[in-house]
């Protein structure tokens, strides 16, 4: 038996929502309806794309088919399910697509199907599972936004996910969870930490899966994060940047006295080192300069850069322009 990949088919990833499921099932029914279509093999095509769409449009099979997608294809494409498998929720989940149910797979009709085929039609614990089967449950991933002074300091947060979990019978619920999560220092965006057994519960005694919750950012008002540095643009005055100065600089939760050298111009990095994110390696914090100009000048300063004007009447900032 071919295995189905119906998340390629749709082109949506797994952690698609209904909505997103939705419209690209009808985006793709439109392109391969065979009415209107033009496309080779429009009339397979829109046969996959509303079985696809059967499965994944219906919470309980959706999560039947996340669990035996575990399992994967063979080398040779083929698939077989694991010993025991018949799925609780068969053809219910609120009516079918444009396609034709009658001509889904041998997939479908394996998996999801009321008949069975090649030896599954006995054995069974009220229609679901073999009461001796063990499955691991599934892995579930949850996303995590932390304010930067959060994932700098460390702290502890709350997460709520979502598991499914199957009965003895076979049906398959899902059930909202929620757990405190401490977060060390340091943890980087895109980072993900991992909570094993916090995961969907397995089945017949098998182990649960894991939790695995990836750390976003909030944006902020003046920090951005590289790796382990921490950037900021600092605005200087002219003469601070002509004269040379010492300014004061925001760090994460802290401040710090910063030197700016003489002659400096816009775009400047500053180095403070061991001031970025914390770990084995800290990172550094990189002060960017941004020469700032006042909105108005009194006439005293007008008549100071014209004298300064003249006295730099030499100094062409263009003349590597070429024009």
């Amino acid at each position: 038996m071919e295995f189905k990949d119906y998340y390629a088919v749709l082109g949506v990833s797994e952690s698609a929502t209904p909505e997103e499921i939705k419209k690209a099932y009808r985006k793709l029914a439109r392109k391969y309806h065979p009415d209107v279509s033009k496309e080779e093999k429009a009339d397979e095509k829109f046969k996959d794309v509303g079985e696809a769409y059967e499965v994944l449009k219906d919470p309980e099979k959706r999560a039947e088919y996340d669990q035996l997608r575990k399992y994967g294809a063979r080398g040779d494409g083929s698939f077989e399910p694991p010993p025991g498998w018949q799925s609780a929720s068969g053809f219910g989940g609120g009516g079918f697509t444009d396609a034709d149910a009658s001509q889904f797979s041998d997939f479908f009709e394996e998996i999801f199907g009321g008949g069975r085929r090649g030896g599954f039609s006995g054995g069974f614990s009220g229609g679901g599972f073999r009461q001796n089967m063990r499955m691991r449950g599934e892995d579930v991933h949850a996303r995590l936004a932390l304010f930067l002074e959060e994932a700098f300091n460390g702290c502890e947060k709350q997460v709520s996910f979502t598991v499914h979990e199957a009965d003895e019978q076979g049906r398959v619920t899902a059930r909202q969870k929620t757990l405190k999560v401490k977060i060390p220092a340091g943890m980087r965006e895109g980072q993900h930490i991992r909570l094993k057994g916090q995961g969907s519960p397995g089945i017949g005694g098998g182990e649960p899966g894991d939790l695995f919750i990836e750390i976003e950012f909030a944006p902020h008002p003046h920090f951005t994060v590289e790796g382990r540095d921490v950037l900021i643009t600092v605005p200087v005055a002219p003469w601070e940047a002509a004269l040379g100065a010492t300014v004061t600089v925001p760090t994460v939760g802290s401040k710090v006295n910063v030197k700016v050298p003489k002659g400096s111009t816009s775009g400047r990095k500053l180095r403070l080192k061991g001031k970025g994110f914390p770990g084995k390696h800290p990172g550094d914090q990189i002060v960017i300069l941004q020469v700032a100009m006042p909105e108005k000048h009194t006439p005293e300063a007008e008549k100071l850069y014209e004298q300064l004007a003249e006295a730099e009447k030499n100094f062409n900032p263009r003349s590597k322009l070429h024009v």
